[in-house]
Order: C-alpha cells, then structure tokens, then sequence
C-alpha cells in the first residue's frame, strides 16, 4: 500500500513535465497525448489529463486552436505558449538536476551492498 502512494505521487510529480514536453513537439490532440503516456508507461485518464490541460492554458502555459475533423466534430490542438516554452525550460533544468541526484543516491546505496 505504501509503495502504490508512493509510485502514484512520484508519477504525478512528473506528469506535467511530461506532458509539456510532449506539446512542445508541435500542436497535438489530446487523445494523442494520453497515447504517447500510455506508450511511456505514464498511464493516464481523460480525466486526469483535461484538468491538467485546463488549468495550464489557464495559467497561460499553453493555447489551443481548433481543426477540423475528417471523422466527427472539431478538434482542440494545444501547443506552447512563450511562457510555457519558459516554464519548460526551467523544468528541463530541475530534471537535469533531480535526475543526477537521483542517480547519484541510488548508485551509492548499490555500492553499500
């Protein structure tokens, strides 16, 4: 049980950065979003990720526009804003750092074996 909380809170913590990170390859669908999660083992819901999205086109993090579907109604692209290609490199940046303390930490527990 504790593990579960613990491996669900660290996927959270991380699932912003991820999803910026898919957006910043260029406009994508929503569903597409969740599809490349899934494929990274981010396993992630409708209603997880459109909070998400909300809330960051809110905080001006991303825009959207729509585009016509060749197989239903329209459909919202997010992409980038300017300041979520700021926000995002700055988080690249703690990334770079977590991961390498990260890294270091467990490395020296395997050497204490």
């Amino acid at each position: 049980m504790l593990a579960e909380n613990t491996q669900t809170q660290m996927r959270k913590g991380i699932l912003e950065y991820c999803i910026l990170s898919i957006i910043a390859r260029g406009e994508i669908y929503a569903s597409d979003i969740i599809e490349e999660l899934k494929a990274g083992r981010l396993l992630v819901v409708e209603g997880t990720l459109y909070p998400l999205l909300t809330r960051l086109k809110n905080n001006g993090i991303l825009s959207y526009n729509w585009k016509e579907s060749t197989s239903g109604p329209p459909r919202k692209y997010y992409q980038l804003s300017a300041e979520g290609e700021e926000l995002l490199k700055k988080l690249d940046e703690t990334w770079q750092d977590l991961a390498y303390a990260v890294e270091r930490t467990v490395n020296q527990r395997e050497k204490n074996k």
